[in-house]
């Protein structure tokens, strides 16, 4: 299994196009967008080619394919736009494993749900850092930001069988950890 994993695009057109392009090029059969997928956000200036519409076009030609956890900047209306569903937070199971992945602006690092046991990992973004950590024997990993990195690193994270590895758009890797 390969998975994708985004966050913070905040209605890029530069950068969903690129979320695309390297998600299709990774071979990853889904990916998974960790909110703030189309608002810039009050509190952030405006992306590369801010153009929301033109976002969701270039997501919607893999939205068979998405997940989208719903952000701190998501609303209800993005729904209009999707040809994909928006959920509130996922958990998934590998090898044993849960998966959980949220947004990060309630669960992150500082807030680990009690019920994530070790050995189970935790994506998010919201603090556009990306790094990866361990709390108590669970793998925090903050996949940081496509579009608006404050770490100055533009990054997205794949996620396999056996490890979790943070790019930066260049391909080079960020943080990883072995499963």
């Amino acid at each position: 299994m390969k998975i994708f994993i985004a966050s913070d695009l905040h209605g890029s057109a530069y950068w969903a196009e690129k979320t695309t392009e390297k998600f299709r090029i990774s071979g990853a059969n889904q990916l998974i967008l960790l909110g703030d997928i189309y608002n810039h956000g009050p509190r952030n200036p405006f992306p590369d080619e801010y153009a929301p519409i033109k976002a969701a076009e270039t997501l919607n030609t893999v939205a068979d394919k998405i997940i989208a956890v719903q952000g701190n900047c998501d609303a209800e209306v993005d729904q209009m736009i999707s040809s994909f569903p928006f959920v509130n937070e996922e958990i998934l199971t590998l090898n044993g494993r849960r998966l959980f992945f949220t947004h990060g602006h309630v669960h992150g690092k500082d807030n680990v749900p009690q019920w994530l046991r070790n050995g189970d990992v935790m994506f998010y973004g919201h603090s556009h850092v990306s790094e990866i950590v361990n709390v108590n024997g669970v793998t925090c990993v903050n996949v940081g930001s496509a579009s608006l990195p404050k770490d100055g690193k533009h990054a997205y994270c794949i996620l396999t069988d056996n490890s979790v590895v943070v790019y930066d758009f260049d391909g080079n890797a960020v943080c990883k950890t072995a499963l």
